[in-house]
């Protein structure tokens, strides 16, 4: 399908301060208002408008491998079945039949649009991903945690536009920057106490007009790297939002719509799950609940993401009125459509008449063209990078579980990179959140069945951290292997993943930092002791104390080494071959009790 571009010139948003598939379907009525309509030379009362939005596509613009690139589908009879999904060729078309036949129609997005990207987008500063947002005329985004991951400047820069820093210009043109706001209510500069970003935008046509609030989650400092916040502030998302609300109503916007980079856990895995069906199991959990909760009843619905997670859920205001919170898993497997009706008389939308359905972005459909040209031109710069063989696997390295084969074999990797620089290293550890993909066995590309490409190998830890050694007394290993499931985490547990010769029972019937059976820590069989010192990698963004882990960002003796890919290529290219490939890792280094 041709591109459909609806605008007929770029918009310019500057800083503030420096720096078709199966759906699910809920409603809070079944009924519209009476009058309702849609176009034409005469309106009424009503007015409806499509509200299409996605969240945390992290610069998948082909479709995504293994796992990441399917969804769950429940059947009829209660049975479920996976759904290849994604990849912006078939994303593009998607939207682009969604919204015939509705001229009042937008799309949002949740942040995370780019940060922890495929090499395709990753190793060009993710401009072929904002480009493609241009295509698929994205309206306005909130920022997410992962759009820092360079820092406000290099985010600056994805917003206005020009060459990269030190990169320079990929194509010989000046990099032109997103068409769309980046909005950012909640992120202060320390110094000014100024949004960093436009903190609100509204939409406009003829007499309907609808803003958009954006923030990301309070938490972000502490999932980032330090550098990529250094000198930003980040504030509650409920406040922020309410305060902007008011801002808003002020200027006679009554019809509001928060984009909130924070999410929540639905009871189900499938995407077309009744989340508000009665009975036991159902709902939603998790930091949207509660944020949903104290957002001011002026606003009319909720679009999150984070989490990656797929619901369509409705929570109550402060008033007790049910709310829409949507979110459409990532990676551009799904995108909601949300129906917004609008009242010309009020301004505001009729609650009571918001519907909302999670669609498959399946790929069943024709690939939009100039998407695919796109992403020929930007594989053609990366190519020589992308396909150089890095090692070879006898299956599947999944990234799934509490312990997956893959953080497995990254730590593995991280171990012996550490050895290498220091042969008293013992014990390496990843977190669950850098693992950002499993290995397929399959051939992606002309590669061959079981070949491992620096590709592959960069979408599964495209941070660029570096592997750090650090001294930690056996105490504070213990201390740290708590944190997991206490602290910060003790609602949403982050379970580290050891290399090979740690090993220890989580026990998930007890609560907070019981949970790790101290007694069942071994280190190569042998009981840690308390008062030794033992010397852990880590990836730096670890070693600062991120993800809720205080105790590793206590360590001694530090020591910086390579990048952690370089880690994981210099692992599979010497301990795998073509005639011998390395098979995943068991992942039964930690005993879960349920």
């Amino acid at each position: 399908m041709p591109a459909a571009p609806r605008r007929t010139g770029r918009r310019t948003y500057g800083l503030l301060a420096t720096a078709a598939g199966l759906a699910t379907m809920a409603a809070l009525t079944a009924a519209l208002p009476a009058g309702a309509h849609d176009g034409g030379s005469r309106p009424g009362r009503y007015q409806d408008v499509q509200l299409l939005s996605f969240n945390d596509l992290h610069g998948n613009l082909e479709p995504p491998a293994g796992s990441s690139g399917r969804v769950s589908e429940r059947q009829p009879d209660g049975t479920t079945k996976t759904v290849d999904a994604g990849g912006v060729e078939y994303l593009a078309t998607h939207l682009r039949q969604a919204r015939a036949g509705h001229p009042y129609s937008i799309t949002a997005a949740g942040g995370d649009m780019v940060g922890a990207s495929p090499l395709l987008s990753g190793l060009f500063h993710d401009e072929p991903t904002v480009e493609a947002l241009n295509k698929l005329d994205l309206d306005v985004t909130s920022v997410g945690n992962h759009e820092f991951d360079e820092g406000a400047r290099e985010l600056a820069r994805l917003q206005n536009g020009g060459c990269h820093p030190t990169d320079g210009c990929y194509t010989g043109e000046r990099f032109r920057g997103a068409d769309f706001p980046y909005l950012a209510a909640n992120v202060q500069d320390e110094k000014t106490g100024k949004p960093i970003l436009k903190p609100y935008w509204i939409w406009k046509k003829k007499d309907v007009r609808i803003g958009f609030i954006g923030v990301t989650l309070e938490g972000t400092p502490g999932i980032v790297s330090a550098d990529g916040v250094k000198g930003l502030a980040f504030k509650d998302e409920a406040e922020t939002i309410n305060k902007y609300a008011k801002v808003l109503q002020r200027q006679g916007v009554q019809s509001i719509v928060a984009l909130i980079h924070e999410g929540g856990y639905p009871a189900s895995g499938s995407y077309n799950y009744d989340c508000d069906s009665p009975g036991a199991g159902t709902g939603l959990s998790g930091p949207i609940v509660d944020i949903a909760r104290n957002v001011t009843p002026a606003v009319d619905a909720l679009v999150t993401g984070h989490t990656h997670q797929a619901y369509v859920c409705t929570v109550p205001d402060p008033s007790g009125r049910p709310r829409m919170v949507t979110s459409a898993a990532s990676f551009g497997r799904l995108y909601t459509d949300t129906t917004l009706t609008y009242d010309r008389r009020t301004g505001d939308i009729a609650r009571t008449a918001v519907r909302s359905a999670n669609h498959v972005v399946t790929r069943d459909v024709p690939r939009a063209p100039d998407m695919t040209d796109l992403i020929s031109r930007w594989n053609t710069l990366a190519a020589p990078i992308g396909n150089r063989p890095i090692g070879y696997i006898s299956a599947d390295v999944d990234n799934t579980g509490t312990e997956s084969p893959m953080g497995d074999l990254i730590a593995d990797a991280q171990l012996a990179h550490g050895r290498a620089l220091d042969p008293r290293t013992s014990l390496a550890l990843m977190n669950p959140g850098g693992v950002r993909a499993g290995l397929t066995y399959a051939a992606k590309g002309t590669e061959g069945d079981g070949v491992v490409t620096y590709a592959e190998g960069f979408t599964v830890q495209p941070f660029a951290n570096t592997v750090n050694l650090q001294d930690f007394t056996g105490a504070q290993l213990v201390q740290v292997l708590k944190e997991q499931v206490s602290g910060v985490n003790e609602a949403a547990p982050k379970i580290l993943q050891p290399s090979a010769g740690l090993t220890y029972t989580l026990d998930l019937t007890k609560s907070g930092a019981d949970r790790v059976v101290t007694d069942s820590i071994r280190l190569n069989g042998t009981p840690v002791d308390p008062a030794a010192t033992y010397r852990v990698a880590t990836n730096s963004f670890l070693a600062g104390g991120g993800d809720g882990f205080p105790t590793l960002g206590q360590g001694t003796g530090d020591l910086v080494g390579g990048d952690d890919l370089t880690a994981l290529a210099d692992y599979l290219t010497a301990h795998s071959s073509a005639s011998g490939p390395i098979a995943p890792p068991k992942a039964d280094r930690i005993t879960v009790v349920r």
